[in-house]
């Protein structure tokens, strides 16, 4: 085992702030809300998130893709804190206020973009019974600027300073521009880049960006659905996951000196992992439903936990499997 040092790992993507609370049928049905979905919010959910607040009991979280894995990490590695660095926008508001000391709290380095032309964004997790749903702000998230934060010399500095990167797919839609610099930097450094494919519309509408970063990955999550439309987008001619796996693994790569290593699960069946000429599979431990609470960020979780073994181990096998 490696010592893990503060500002080891570097995330960056879509900051949001969770705004959990139980709610009932009729909130539910004054924003058109279905009771176990995730959705973008729209015109008529504007109110929704104020209302929440004023109505209800409600809980905070720093949350968005990335930064859940990055807090997952370093719950599982608990000591030092600030083993994650993190970047992202978010607006000079309450929320924002709110979503730093979340930040803090979570033993996360967050250097927020702060800009006051959008609001912080936000996710609000509407809880009925064991439903969850979700209706996803992003607002500043999308205003994310290299040039007015990645390549200011101070945050450059925490970029270098890290030994492993991980990155959303959801922030391809955001700063491509910025997923590059890291990860050319992670290539020629021969430090670790990891990449969640993380939504097949990722895949689909944003494969020009995917692909331009594809080179530099060292490691890239996925699910069975993301996967499927990987693969479809790539002309793989296969549905199997474990052929997927091989092929996404056996793409054209920039650092030479480490293989790719593809992980892609699928819910309570087996995960598939690529590495070199190996194709392999690990059985998900069976739970009892009645003891699942919700699978909501699960696959954040599941990343989170494999990034913190890779950061001990400094090695890109997936050992947590």
């Amino acid at each position: 085992m490696s010592s893990v040092s503060p500002n080891s790992l570097f995330g960056m993507g879509n900051p949001l702030l969770d705004i959990c609370a139980v709610v009932d049928k009729d909130f539910l049905d004054k924003y058109t809300l279905k009771p176990n979905d995730q959705i973008l919010a729209e015109d008529k959910h504007k109110a929704l998130f104020e209302e929440l607040v004023k109505k209800f009991k409600v809980e905070y979280h720093a949350g968005g893709a990335t930064q859940n894995s990055i807090k997952v990490a370093q719950w599982m590695i608990q000591k030092p804190h600030n083993v994650g660095t993190f970047f992202g926008c978010i607006g000079k508001d309450k929320f924002g206020d709110i979503l730093k000391q979340k930040a803090e709290e979570a033993h996360i380095d967050a250097h927020y973009y702060e800009q006051e032309e959008e609001p912080t964004g936000t996710c609000a997790a509407c809880i009925t019974g064991d439903n969850r749903s979700l209706v996803a702000n992003l607002a500043a998230a999308n205003c994310y600027k290299k040039e007015k934060h990645l390549d200011l010399e101070e945050n450059w500095e925490l970029v270098e300073k890290a030994k492993v990167f991980y990155i959303a797919g959801f922030f391809l839609t955001v700063s491509v521009e910025s997923i590059l610099k890291v990860a050319k930097h992670a290539s020629e450094t021969n430090k670790l880049f990891c990449l969640n494919l993380s939504a097949p519309f990722i895949c689909q509408f944003f494969k020009d960006n995917l692909m331009k970063v594809f080179p530099y990955v060292d490691v890239l999550f996925g699910n069975e659905t993301e996967a499927a439309a990987f693969a479809k987008e790539q002309d793989f001619e296969t549905k199997d996951i474990k052929e997927i796996a091989k092929k996404a693994q056996a793409l054209p790569k920039v650092n030479t000196k480490r293989q790719r290593v593809v992980v892609l699960t699928q819910g309570k069946d087996v995960t598939v992992m690529a590495q070199g000429d190996k194709v392999e599979t690990f059985p998900v431990v069976k739970i009892d439903p009645k003891d699942i609470v919700d699978t909501n960020g699960a696959g954040d979780a599941f990343v989170g936990g494999e990034i913190s073994i890779c950061l001990r181990l400094m090695h890109p096998l997936c050992c947590l499997l």
